[in-house]
């Protein structure tokens, strides 16, 4: 019997096998034994930089096992502060008695169960040769992100695209020692039509993947714009592609990459082929041939958070 332990992020950066990770989620996903409820999605105004916060807080349980809850808060002008956008905690139970087992900090387990959460639906959605990646954005998820696919792929280059070339460069210096050839870009239009797949993780409120730059064969990871007047992908993005979501219920309300395509008639709720329960579950085999384009939209869920948490409590405590 353990007491109470804290898990830091510098215990997940140094303890995380991506293929043990994505293995876990995938059973999770497959067993329909976590309850997840809707999570609450709470904004509240923050004057002093003109812009809202958001107040996250995600509950899951797996019955009679472990219970949990991350709270999260998004403050996306707190780079003025020097500090990230996303801050927060995850809260870790024994389901049947209640009691706290361990506080994790939740900025690097969200990080690691989204990246793999992308890559296991890579293992589905994007061609099994799939070689090269561009990586939009160059934020935290980033660098999680391109390892996270390149363990389920044979990744041999990574393209990094940023606002910022200078951080795209960090990234590439970050990762000089993987078993990938990695180089910032000064803009996306000069790879996007060569990578086999596109992962991008961005706050952006307009289109960076613009569908008539896509070759037929290639799959886009969508990770970013968790708010209904964000996108990513443009509308010819959504309507080239099967598109498919980690879960129904959070991606039909959350993200504008298919709010507004659902709001617009560009596609129906019978357009979104599955989701991670559908595809780990063998209701929904994914990708059927090499020239299909494939979309998949993260809003991220609790039951990632509660598979990470239990994971990485496991690594900790040896149990």
């Amino acid at each position: 019997m353990h007491d109470l332990v804290q898990i830091d992020d510098m215990f997940i950066n140094e303890n995380t096998s991506f293929p043990e990770l994505i293995s876990k989620l995938k059973d999770g996903f497959a067993s329909r034994n976590i309850i997840v409820p809707m999570r609450h999605h709470h904004d509240f105004p923050n004057p002093q930089v003109g812009l809202d916060s958001t107040l996250l807080l995600m509950p899951a349980w797996n019955t009679g096992k472990e219970a949990g809850v991350k709270i999260v808060t998004v403050s996306p002008e707190n780079g003025q502060f020097g500090l990230p956008s996303i801050q927060g905690v995850y809260i870790l139970m024994d389901a049947l008695k209640g009691k706290v087992k361990a506080i994790i900090q939740a900025k690097s387990l969200t990080a690691k169960r989204t990246a793999a959460a992308s890559a296991l639906a890579s293992s589905f959605l994007s061609r099994k040769n799939a070689s090269s990646l561009l990586m939009v954005g160059t934020g935290a998820l980033a660098s999680n992100l391109i390892k996270a696919h390149a363990s389920v792929r044979p990744i041999k280059t990574v393209y990094v695209w940023g606002r910022n070339l200078e951080k795209a460069q960090d990234i590439c210096n970050a990762l000089k020692g993987e078993d990938f050839e990695i180089k910032a870009i000064g803009t996306i239009e000069e790879k996007i039509g060569e990578v086999d797949i596109i992962s991008c993780a961005t706050l952006s409120k307009t289109p960076l993947i613009l569908g008539k730059s896509l070759k037929n064969g290639q799959h886009i990871d969508l990770v970013g714009a968790y708010k209904k007047d964000m996108r990513e992908a443009d509308d010819k993005t959504i309507s080239r592609a099967l598109v498919f979501v980690d879960t129904m219920q959070g991606s039909l309300k959350e993200s504008g990459d298919i709010v507004i395509p659902l709001q617009n008639g560009i596609i129906t709720k019978d357009d979104i082929k599955s989701d991670l329960f559908g595809l780990c579950s063998g209701g929904h085999t994914g990708r059927t041939n090499d020239r299909q384009i494939t979309v998949f939209k993260s809003v991220g869920h609790a039951l990632e958070d509660l598979v990470a948490a239990t994971y990485y409590y496991s690594k900790y405590t040896g149990d």
